[in-house]
């Protein structure tokens, strides 16, 4: 039985060893590589597109825009809704992904029939999957862009949307890495919190370090993704219930000084598969890594919520869910998920208590 899970878990961590990417992408993770990012933002009236400002070559620019205009006649951009795919350009990496929106504009009284006409914003830079891993953090940075458009004739066009666009890789896609950066080995500890539902306070640092933290949680978070939406509000209520401290992350030291600091086994085989990613520099593959452990964590609780039920009618059931997490290596934040999910369900809080019982004699034990 630890065999298949070992076996499963390396699995997850080897990213480089999966089908997920393919051998050009898996090429570019073994060594360290500098990504070219670009970005173009089009009027749009009608059925034409004109050019408002790119990063893009010269040459590169007009093959984005046949790309855009057979989207758009199809119907294939939605207002606010981004579009991914793999287009070729007369640039260095030939093929880029990119992702492409179109923001409407508001309709007006005088302008009743104007649906349809926006501006079309097109991110370039990586592969297709990898710009896949961040969809809603692109939508949420176009969406940030809306304001900035209101402008008559752009005149804030080098003040405001140019720097704007310049920056969209580094703040929709970068922050992972930043903190990986910023905590190196300490990542575990945030992994952990994340799992676990614990608030985490930055302290001694600006705000963009504090916002890539909260992110960074609220990526490794399961919140959301649980199978019954009430679980996640009563762990936090639990949480907050409990004597838990909050994780502190004080900036005033490089590297930071972590304060009340909780791991556990799964999240420590974890660190070496997110310090290699970041020395590669790619964010893309650091992505693929954290929504394996997710994966990971959610099969483990799936399978710990399948023996709970069995245990309830069998003892050697119990002992299975005993060794279970014994060799997960996770048995604290999974207790922890099933006895807010199982909350009303005396039985299977009986066999959790059992089962947490079991986990503190084994660490006085190891102690």
């Amino acid at each position: 039985m630890f065999t298949s899970q070992t076996s499963s878990f390396q699995d997850s961590i080897d990213v480089e060893e999966r089908d997920d990417f393919d051998s050009e992408e898996i090429a570019g993770y073994s060594q360290k590589i500098q990504l070219n990012c670009y970005y173009t933002i089009y009027l749009y009236q009608g059925t034409s597109l004109t050019l408002i400002d790119s990063s893009l070559p010269t040459e590169a620019e007009p093959e984005l825009r046949t790309y855009i205009s057979r989207r758009l006649s199809k119907g294939a951009l939605l207002g606010g809704m981004g579009n991914i795919a793999m287009v070729e350009l007369s640039i260095p990496e030939q093929a880029v992904g990119c992702y492409c929106c179109l923001l409407e504009q508001e309709r007006s009284p005088e302008q009743p029939d104007a649906d349809g006409n926006g501006y079309v914003i097109c991110f370039m830079g990586g592969s297709e999957k990898g710009l896949n891993l961040y969809p809603l953090q692109l939508d949420k940075y176009v969406q940030g862009l809306h304001s900035s458009l209101q402008t008559p004739e752009l005149q804030n066009l080098e003040t405001e949307v140019r720097p704007y666009l310049s920056r969209w890789y580094e703040e929709s896609v970068m922050h992972i890495h930043r903190v990986v950066q910023l905590v190196q080995g300490n990542i575990s500890f945030l992994l952990h919190a994340a799992l676990s539902h614990t608030p985490v306070e930055v302290i001694n640092s600006d705000e963009k370090t504090k916002a890539d933290v909260s992110r960074f949680i609220k990526a490794a978070s399961l919140q959301g993704l649980s199978q019954q939406d009430t679980t996640a509000a009563s762990l936090c209520k639990a949480i907050t219930e409990d004597t838990h401290s909050d994780l502190v992350i004080d900036c005033a030291t490089s590297p930071p000084t972590i304060t009340n600091p909780v791991s556990n086994r799964f999240c420590d085989d974890w660190i070496q598969a997110f310090l290699n990613a970041a020395e590669r520099c790619n964010p893309f593959l650091l992505r693929q890594i954290l929504e394996n452990f997710k994966l990971k964590a959610i099969q483990d609780m799936n399978s710990l919520k399948r023996y709970v039920r069995q245990a309830e009618m069998s003892h050697y059931a119990l002992f299975r869910c005993c060794q279970f997490l014994q060799g997960c290596g996770n048995g604290d934040v999974l207790l922890q998920n099933a006895r807010a999910e199982h909350s009303d369900l005396p039985e299977a809080c009986s066999i959790i208590t059992v089962l947490e019982e079991f986990l503190r004699e084994q660490a006085q034990a190891q102690a």
